[in-house]
Order: C-alpha cells, then structure tokens, then sequence
C-alpha cells in the first residue's frame, strides 16, 4: 500500500529558502528534504546521547545498507 500525503506545513519565508536550497544540495525533492529534517529532529528528541552521524549510521543499517571500508573501496 503507498502512503499517501497529507497536511499542510507553514514555514516562514526564511525556513523554506533554507529548505529549498538544502533539497538541491542533498538531490531531494523540497518535501523530502522536510520529511528528513523533520525525521532527523525527531530521533535527536528521542535518543539525545546519540550524535546525527549515530543516528544516521543506525538508521542505515535497520535500511539494511552496508558500510563500505574507504580502504577497500580505493582499491
């Protein structure tokens, strides 16, 4: 089943230029930007003892990505 979206966000002028500039930096669409965000911001309020590099590994991993060793992948 795909998820549908739903709701509005308002977000002051300022917020979404940031928004806006960050989704072309990082290859996302503007709302897939915000859902990252919003995402990131929640797991911090949930596990402040673990750092965004932490948070970010652990969520890869649950995704089932595997880290590369630099030192193989210049091989």
């Amino acid at each position: 089943m795909q998820e549908r979206p739903v709701g509005i966000v308002n977000l002051e002028n300022e917020l979404h230029e940031q928004l806006r500039r960050a989704s072309k930096a990082s290859f996302r669409s503007i709302n897939g930007q915000a859902a990252f965000w919003i995402k990131i911001g929640m797991l911090c309020e949930l596990n402040p003892g673990l750092t965004f590099q932490e948070l970010v590994a652990r969520e890869l991993k649950e995704a089932g990505v595997e880290a590369v060793d630099d030192e193989v992948a210049a091989a």
